[in-house]
């Protein structure tokens, strides 16, 4: 297995300005040749979807190589890929209309350790329903977020639990197949937030026993929109709001108005793009994807250890990612010193790791922090040692050249 890290980093124009980039969980620079898939879309005649003239099969050759990039990724059926601006604008519009079923008396579940956009939607949706929330807590002390917390809040009156494969806050990755089965028993649905989770390891929706899987393509390497997964069997049994003519049919019913064709043609760009970073495999795409994040983790992990050992040296910092299993994603304090002081500073150095809760409000309240959260640090698949080494060396002056209050 081979990881060509120098080679990755040159084909992202961004890097040349030389900022260290921590801040991929916000969002990862661009490869040239997404760069290059969006500006060909946009040059080539471009229309409505259709079949007869140029533009028209464009636009419809580039939807169908999009959803099949994406349900290799997945590992889901062409067929059930919605897209979307967002994922969070994906899980309100399934949120409304799952909501219209719900009678009250029903329940869903959310989780303390999740992002806002899968909390929020649920909330805001039973609300209107008349439907009852339940919020499973994660331990503060290790981060972890298990099946039993899931089981806990479960009954014969749930309809939907809604749960993140990664925490973007923490990095938490919570066992997503085995809090499934308690779900599926009760007879309610599992909705995963895979934002955080799909820049850094592999996605097998079916496996997971995900329901509705949302993710973002620009968390991995892509452009900014979102994508939804699921089963088209569950998609077809789904009624949205929609205009009277537009199409009826699954996975279009739930996509309003054009699709964001250039978008799509860079997606499917930063997919292939993954899915080299293995070096040469044999097999399909899934099955070099599979092979590039393999090397992923192995980069990903390695680097990880680097940073920590070196924050484990220095005094007055405490780190907030504990889980077992986890991203390569660190939240970190300071006694006596504010985190946004310490992304000022790093700022100044051109190192790019950003302070605050990142949407993960609960997640921050339930850890001890407020609404004030912390210092994300965030490693991305072109992350390199010298990033590191930078980062280590910005927070040691900080600390140094900073006096912590009493």
């Amino acid at each position: 297995m081979t990881y060509d890290l120098t080679a990755l980093r040159a084909g992202i124009p961004a890097l040349a300005a030389g900022t260290a980039h921590f801040d991929g969980p916000g969002g990862t620079q661009t490869p040239r040749p997404v760069i290059e898939a969006i500006a060909d879309a946009l040059a080539r005649p471009l229309s409505n979807r259709g079949s007869l003239l140029p533009g028209e099969r464009h636009a419809d050759t580039l939807v169908a190589e999009a959803r099949r990039a994406l349900a290799d990724l997945l590992g889901a059926d062409p067929a059930g890929v919605v897209f979307g601006r967002s994922a969070t604008q994906l899980t309100y519009d399934v949120a409304r209309t799952l909501a219209a079923g719900w009678a009250e008396g029903d329940e869903v579940v959310v989780t303390r350790l999740d992002h806002d956009a899968n909390i929020r939607p649920w909330v805001q949706a039973a609300e209107r329903a008349g439907v009852t929330v339940r919020r499973a807590d994660f331990d503060p002390a290790t981060g972890e977020l298990t099946a039993d917390h899931i089981r806990a809040q479960l009954s014969e009156r749930t309809r939907l639990v809604a749960v993140t494969a990664a925490s973007n806050l923490i990095g938490t990755m919570p066992p997503v197949a085995e809090i499934a089965r308690p779900v599926h028993e009760a007879g309610a649905l599992l909705y995963v937030d895979g934002v955080h989770h799909t820049a850094h390891a592999p996605v097998d929706v079916r496996a997971l026993g995900a329901d509705f899987f949302v993710c973002s393509p620009y968390k991995f390497l892509g452009p900014h929109h979102g994508v939804l997964a699921a089963a088209p069997e569950l998609l077809e049994t789904l009624r949205p709001d929609k205009l009277l003519p537009s199409s009826d049919a699954v996975p279009e019913r739930f996509e309003l108005g054009t699709l964001p064709y250039e978008l799509l043609a860079g997606t499917r760009a930063a997919v292939d793009v993954l899915a080299g970073l293995g070096g040469p495999a044999d097999g399909d795409r899934r099955a070099r994807l599979g092979a590039a994040y393999e090397a992923i983790g192995a980069h990903e992990a390695r680097l990880r250890a680097r940073l920590e050992e070196g924050l484990a040296v220095l005094d007055g910092v405490t780190v907030h990612s504990r889980a077992a299993r986890r991203t390569p994603t660190l939240l970190l304090t300071f006694d006596g010193r504010r985190t946004e002081d310490a992304y000022r500073f790093l700022a100044g150095r051109n190192v790019h790791a950003p302070s605050g809760h990142f949407y993960a409000l609960e997640a921050s309240r339930h850890l001890g922090l407020g609404d004030t959260g912390g210092l994300r640090v965030g490693l991305a698949c072109y992350t390199s040692e010298e990033d590191v080494d930078r980062l280590l060396d910005g927070l040691t002056d900080f600390l140094e050249e900073t006096p912590a209050a009493h």
